[in-house]
């Protein structure tokens, strides 16, 4: 925590206008990471001091060899070095680690920057200017271009206007203001705590009393209730407790197998005599004719004696009852109750006609359900998503009945795609774009050994055995990646990294 305290004292000087004071700080600390050391790259950098700032930005890079704004910061210093092809190695390297990505935020790892695949390339293509290769310098800019995604980005335009009059023009630079910050949690958890606070009276049987510290024991009032109020843990249960009379054996994955005896919590009852239960934190449907309800207080669980009653539930009292009839909306609210993960889809299961199974051959097959007439970015994002692969990465293509198979891209009408669609089904084709296969093979994909829910807007959410991208290792504890279409950072403990025969 030591650490955390240092580094947050060193960007608060910062943004005082000290600093000397700020790198001195970052400086002390022992145990630097890439974010301390890419604060220390920077802070070189407004003092001219680019051999100073060369040193801190390669051990930046030696602590995450991922992040890739780090080698854009390098690649700027060999850019004012004049070191022209390092530079252009640096910028061509910080281009890889978008991973086919437009852009990569940088806020959720607390760093207020945005870094554009096209900037990159601009800056590329400045590097190939400086060597005298204008046209290698006029291609980079022109992919920069079709990469572009805001308006504001529009020095890329000036760029190409420069490189066609072979003109030199600035670098996009990391403004200098901006410094990697601590994660606000763990600073949260260096300021002084007081847990018991002020004492306060709550409940008192001596009347208007304010007394808030210790005191003898004060006479006791007559005429207290005897009986004990039940505890608040049976007051907070969901749903009304009912006991299990007769053995209920399900016979479809929405029902839920009990025994005489057992304890259940009703939360709904449908008209069909099915009752939505809670049983062992598991929910489903049970014939509410088998269930009788349950008052729970404290002199249900005692005799009037006070010994405690027999746990061996009594046998039946009749014979059990028929089971009763399902109806069509006990199964959807059920469902809506249970938590359903999975997007595939057979067909035998599939109801609803105003969707349709897309199944997508790739190097595996994946069937997906979507909506007819979906546009196509819908479309293509839909499907990356399931892949776990950057949409840029791949091409979609599909196939006529009276032609052979034609790719599927923005000027396509999705109409002529989706009218192949034939029995609720349509086929898909997907294949990596050139150059993509050798990019990806190069990218670490990490198994989920368990489920982790975000406490922070900056965490990831993943199930357990789903696949994430390592995007960067921002310490030894914690990983940034992205997975179902999202980028957060979490626990290292929580993954294990997928063997290349498995990716």
């Amino acid at each position: 925590m030591e650490k955390v305290d240092l580094w947050d004292e060193a960007v608060a000087c910062f943004e005082r206008g000290d600093s000397a004071a700020a790198l001195g700080t970052f400086l002390n600390i022992q145990e630097k990471n890439s974010k301390i050391f890419f604060n220390i790259g920077c802070l070189h950098l407004i003092n001219k001091n680019l051999d100073a700032a060369e040193k801190a930005l390669d051990s930046c890079i030696g602590k995450d060899e991922h992040l890739a704004v780090a080698f854009f910061q390098r690649g700027l210093t060999f850019y004012k070095k004049e070191r022209f092809e390092e530079s252009f190695a640096d910028f061509q390297h910080a281009f890889k680690e978008l991973r086919g990505n437009q852009l990569i935020d940088y806020k959720p790892l607390g760093l207020r920057y945005k870094l554009y695949a096209c900037e990159v390339l601009h800056n590329m293509a400045l590097a190939h200017a400086q060597l005298g290769q204008w046209e290698k310098a006029k291609e980079n800019l022109l992919t920069a271009l079709n990469l572009r995604t805001e308006a504001k980005l529009s020095h890329i335009d000036r760029g190409l206007e420069c490189i066609l009059k072979q003109k030199l023009f600035e670098p996009v630079k990391v403004p200098a203001k901006v410094l990697f910050k601590p994660n606000k949690n763990y600073v949260a958890e260096l300021e002084k705590k007081d847990y018991l606070g002020k004492a306060k009276v709550v409940s008192s049987i001596v009347f208007q009393d304010e007394f808030s510290g210790f005191a003898p024991l004060q006479p006791q009032v007559e005429d207290v209730p005897t009986r004990p109020k039940a505890p608040e843990v049976l007051r907070a249960l969901e749903g009304e407790p009912h006991t299990v009379l007769f053995e209920f054996v399900p016979e479809t994955s929405d029902e839920l197998a009990v025994v005489p005896g057992n304890i259940v919590f009703v939360l709904n009852k449908g008209s069909d005599n099915w009752a939505s239960v809670i049983f062992n934190e598991r929910r489903g449907l049970v014939p509410y004719n088998f269930l009788e309800r349950l008052e729970i207080t404290l002199s249900s669980k005692q005799d009037q004696d006070g010994t405690d009653k027999d746990d061996i539930p009594a046998p039946p009292r009749r014979e059990p009852p028929i089971r009763p009839q399902r109806n069509s909306a006990s199964a959807t609210e059920n469902q809506s109750i249970g938590d359903t993960k999975t997007e595939s889809c057979q067909s035998e299961e599939f109801s609803d006609s105003s969707l349709c199974v897309v199944k997508v051959h790739f190097t595996y097959t994946i069937a997906i359900c979507m909506v007819p007439g979906l546009p196509y970015t819908t479309t293509l994002e839909k499907i990356s998503n399931k892949l776990g692969l950057p949409s840029t990465a791949i091409t979609l293509s599909y196939a006529q009945i009276d032609s052979g198979k034609k790719v599927i891209d923005e000027n396509t009408r999705m109409e002529d795609v989706w009218s192949c669609v034939h029995n609720g089904r349509l086929t898909l084709w997907c294949d990596l774009k050139e150059g993509m296969s050798e990019q990806l093979q190069s990218q670490t994909h990490l198994m989920a050994l368990h489920s982790y829910e975000s406490s922070t807007p900056e965490d990831l959410d993943f199930h357990q055995g789903d696949t994430i991208l390592l995007l960067s290792k921002v310490n030894e504890d914690w990983f940034e990646g992205q997975c179902n279409g999202k980028i957060g950072i979490f626990p290292s403990s929580f993954v294990e990294e997928v063997p290349m025969k498995e990716k």
